[in-house]
């Protein structure tokens, strides 16, 4: 790592980043709780993309440019293997595809409202998140799916971007167990609300709710 490189930042540099202490950024750093480096002559080094997602993991209220980063970081990790996953999910290979297009638009719509609830605007966000679990409901009814598939396909998505959420902490090198709780109790917050919108809408009066009844 060269020292001139604006990608690394020495100890001093990150404190100021931080808005801490020195002394502070090394006792994180001797924990494990913040990602840094060593340069081959000991000294301690930083990398700024760490330390901007690692903030971004930290705070309480991310802010606008937070929600961009982890928006960004689950992107990279996750839309590239999400189309191979899906195409093994026995109710995904009943829709054409203008059916799985929707479906891959709400599941990334579902992950905005994810880290809108995670910091500005949590009630907004789960006023979102209820409509989108009415539109699960509603795709899996127009694919006759029953109530049953149509969760499944929820949980699918819900699963996928809990993985995602997780998988920030841990590249943001977050080792705080209420950290991870905190962020666990809030994914589950938040998709058990699209998963009872999902469900309030499929029983809905006039709606059928077995697949195909009239078929035989």
């Amino acid at each position: 790592m060269s020292e001139n490189n604006a990608d690394w930042l020495g100890l001093s540099k990150t404190a100021e980043f931080l808005g801490v202490h020195p002394s502070t950024v090394r006792a994180w750093a001797d924990k494990g709780e913040l990602p840094s480096h060593r340069t081959p002559g000991g000294h301690r080094r930083f990398r700024l993309t760490e330390l901007e997602l690692w903030t971004s993991a930290n705070r309480s209220d991310l802010s606008s440019e937070g929600e961009l980063l982890i928006q960004n970081a689950i992107g990279r990790a996750r839309l590239e293997v999400t189309e191979g996953r899906l195409a093994a999910q026995p109710w995904y290979r009943q829709f054409d595809e203008a059916a799985r297009a929707a479906y891959r638009d709400v599941g990334r719509r579902l992950l905005r409202q994810l880290v809108a609830y995670l910091g500005s605007d949590p009630e907004l966000a789960l006023a979102e998140g209820r409509l989108i679990g009415r539109e699960y409901a509603s795709m899996g009814r127009t694919g006759r799916f029953t109530l049953v598939e149509t969760v499944r396909a929820f949980l699918f998505f819900r699963d996928l971007i809990a993985e995602s959420m997780f998988s920030v902490y841990e590249i943001a090198g977050v080792r705080s167990s209420h950290a991870w709780a905190d962020i666990n109790r809030k994914v589950s917050a938040f998709t058990n609300e699209v998963l009872l919108g999902l469900i309030d809408a499929f029983g809905a009066p006039g709606e059928f709710q077995v697949r195909d009844q009239g078929s035989k």
